[in-house]
């Protein structure tokens, strides 16, 4: 993994030496998001802010994947790693040519606000999709290599990338300004912090972002626990630091810590916030007057912040400078945004409707609110595609002329009607009317970024972002009943990026394809599902649950009944579920090492397929078998994609780390507390509904120390 130590040390001599020339007033003005231009010394103007969760976001045209939990679902370290150094070479592409047009505006930057490694707590939390859902090891993994692609191998960074929202966050949107997230220090190093803390210390992320809330009494943005105690000290972060936008501001107008925007902006600096997302640093020169902060502590932000943009060859040049513009949305990025979408589809039910076979079909039925959407394709902080693809424009490419393809809205994405002088479900009769005259139904509903985002960003203000409910819109419920209750083959294309109550359509429907929030032609890569030309092989980086009951309040942030690993009821659909066309089997499973209390675990896996050609994501999960402080079910330590032909045979190898075996103390302590272990290896997690909805179990090996 690379490591940038040694780049870092000479860029910040030369940051030293540049920052030195420069009088107060400058180096405070390199302290905002929007850094002022030092014409004397040759310094350009700089926007820290941009975006690139999945693909360059909001700077016009851009490769669009799908959106960040999508891309969790493929399971696939690799391909994440793809992703973020497509996302780099684009970003490098656009600033070039930005840069050529002296146009350094906001969103043009090579300091990427990405990726969200928030843990996906509660299903509620309109945010959520921008995660890599609710297991730790999972986000870690698959955010290193992310960090990776997008910073890549040096000498010159090819992006800074940024872990975000340190560190306890995860709703609710609409108190994140003055909220205090309480979390035990069990919580905190058991779930809340491994992600942020693979980041920095293997992925070597130069940059991090508070986030809103308080965590335990303090501000994320001016914590001395999280960002001096952990970060710096623990750690050993030597990259910068930035808030999130507008969350200095919240230390005195919210969180109330502070009298006034002088002490704020002191405050986030003194614990080593480099550069505000706001204006609150616009206080900076009147706080150094009132003492309450130095010089000294200006400068030291300074450095931080130039040493990053010599790590990315602003001024020295490197070789990204010759990265053509023509890169952006070419077809090598588009295709490789097309198969992480056909990847992270999970296919919740099929009866054996699925794959559709076109030889047998006069006429296919397309409704649904999402079936012709854009929105529904491209979740939340997107870039403009140059095409967009939907559902139904997907189906009706595949199947050409072969297939006569019948459209209907179905009924509007949440209100009460699509034509505003009409009856209430205008667009019911019609979704009957496509379901009666066709050989089968695919059903296209679910939510876009309008009811479940970011608090200001969304159309829901009464819920700032936020669900309210596990349920669809009541409107899209009854769109499910009517055309259910036609009796045709239906397949349920769910786009979301959450879990959604789908007990209906599970005990009514014949499929059931969860497509997420697919990017921007991911029509095409749900068309090859249906189709067959590819079976589907995502698995859900979140938990479906039936209902909320016996779930702790959305303000709690405590574990308890909370995701796979915690969770004391059935799921509907579990972490780690999804089917295949295929049928693969791990049939066997061994340790091959001596297993001690500091060794990792060396696990081989034997998988079949006895299916059609697929991919399938072979998944390890352990159990400590003695501990009090273990998590009361077990963790997802291991997992690979796996492509296997029909009647083919693997051996699939495993590194177990010995981290795995650690539990957590109520002081944050990690230690081996247990001499007894179960893992278990197979292609779900090993609980009853898993089982019981793949016909299959895990194998499981015992672990002794």
């Amino acid at each position: 993994m690379k490591n940038y130590k040694n780049e870092r040390a000479e860029a910040r001599k030369k940051a030293k030496e540049l920052v030195s020339k420069m009088t107060l007033m400058e180096k405070a003005s390199q302290l905002k998001y929007d850094a002022s231009p030092v014409e004397r010394l040759g310094v350009p103007t700089y926007n820290y802010w941009n975006e690139a969760l999945h693909g360059v976001a909001r700077a016009g045209v851009a490769t669009m994947f799908p959106q960040a939990i999508g891309m969790a679902a493929a399971f696939d370290e690799d391909a994440m790693q793809k992703v973020g150094d497509i996302i780099a070479t684009e970003g490098r592409a656009k600033y070039n040519e930005y840069s050529k047009h002296h146009d350094r505006d906001i969103y043009k930057g090579l300091t990427f606000w990405s990726p969200n490694v928030n843990i996906f707590r509660d299903p509620r939390w309109g945010r959520g999709h921008e995660t890599y859902g609710e297991d730790p090891y999972l986000t870690s993994r698959l955010g290193v290599r992310f960090v990776e692609g997008l910073q890549g191998e040096g000498p010159v960074m090819k992006a800074a990338a940024c872990a975000k929202h340190f560190a306890v966050h995860s709703g609710p949107e609409a108190i994140r300004h003055e909220f205090d997230a309480k979390a035990t220090k069990k919580d905190m190093w058991e779930t809340y912090l491994p992600a942020f803390e693979a980041l920095v210390t293997e992925a070597d992320v130069e940059s991090v972002m508070g986030a809103y809330n308080r965590t335990n009494g303090e501000p994320c943005c001016g914590h001395q626990y999280l960002m001096e105690d952990v970060l710096r000290d623990k750690w050993q972060f030597d990259g910068h630091y930035v808030s999130d936008c507008w969350a200095i501001r919240d230390f005195h107008e919210n969180h109330k810590i502070t009298k006034n925007a002088r002490e704020s902006a002191a405050l986030a600096l003194k614990r080593g916030c480099d550069v505000n997302c706001g204006n609150t640093y616009l206080h900076l020169m009147a706080a150094v007057e009132e003492g309450l902060i130095s010089e000294e502590e200006i400068t030291l932000a300074a450095e931080r912040l130039f040493t990053t943009r010599y790590l990315l060859g602003l001024f020295d040049g490197s070789e990204y400078d010759d990265i053509p513009y023509e890169v952006v949305e070419c077809k090598e990025h588009l295709e490789a945004a097309v198969d992480m979408a056909r990847k992270g589809s999970v296919l919740l039910k099929n009866d054996g409707v699925l794959p559709l076979d076109k030889s047998k079909l006069k006429t296919i039925g397309v409704v649904g609110p999402n079936a012709n959407s854009r929105a529904a394709l491209i979740g939340n902080y997107h870039g403009t595609a140059s095409r967009y693809i939907t559902v139904l424009e997907g189906i009706q490419d595949e199947v050409g002329d072969e297939v006569r393809v019948l459209y209907s809205e179905g009924c509007h994405l949440s209100k009460d009607k699509v034509e505003n002088l009409a009856w209430n479900q205008d667009r019911i009769s019609e979704a009957v009317i496509t379901a009666e005259h066709s050989d089968v139904v695919v059903l296209c509903v679910g939510l876009d970024e309008t009811l479940e985002g970011e608090e200001g960003d969304t159309g829901n203000s009464d819920a700032s972002g936020d669900k309210r409910d596990l349920h669809l819109p009541k409107v899209q419920e009854e769109l499910i009943e009517k055309v259910t209750a036609v009796g045709k083959p239906t397949i349920v294309v769910l786009m979301a990026g959450s879990a959604i109550d789908l007990s209906y359509a599970e005990e009514h429907c014949n499929g059931v394809l969860l497509a997420w929030y697919p990017g921007a032609r991911g029509g095409k890569a749900v068309a090859d599902l249906l189709f067959g030309k590819v079976s589907p092989s995502g698995k859900l980086p979140v938990t479906f649950y039936r209902d909320l009951e016996g779930m702790p309040e959305f303000t709690d942030y405590s574990m308890k009944n909370r995701t796979y690993r915690y969770m004391e009821k059935e799921a509907l659909y579990p972490f780690g579920y999804g089917l295949t066309y295929g049928d693969v089997q791990v049939t066997e499973a061994k340790v091959v090492n001596q297993v001690t209390a500091e060794s990792d675990i060396e696990l081989e896996v034997k998988v079949e397929n006895h299916g059609r050609e697929t991919e399938e994501v072979v998944q390890v999960y352990i159990k400590d078998m003695d501990s009090p402080l273990a998590v009361r079910n077990y963790s997802l330590c291991g997992f690979k994609r796996v492509a296997l032909q029909t009647r083919e045979s693997k051996t699939v190898k495993f590194t177990i780390p010995n981290r795995a075996m650690m539990v957590v103390d109520e002081q944050g302590e990690r230690h081996v507390d247990s001499k007894h272990f179960t893992l278990f290896a197979g292609v779900s997690q090993p609980d009853s509904r898993s089982k019981g909805l793949t016909g299959k179990a895990p194998v499981e090996v015992s672990v002794t120390l």
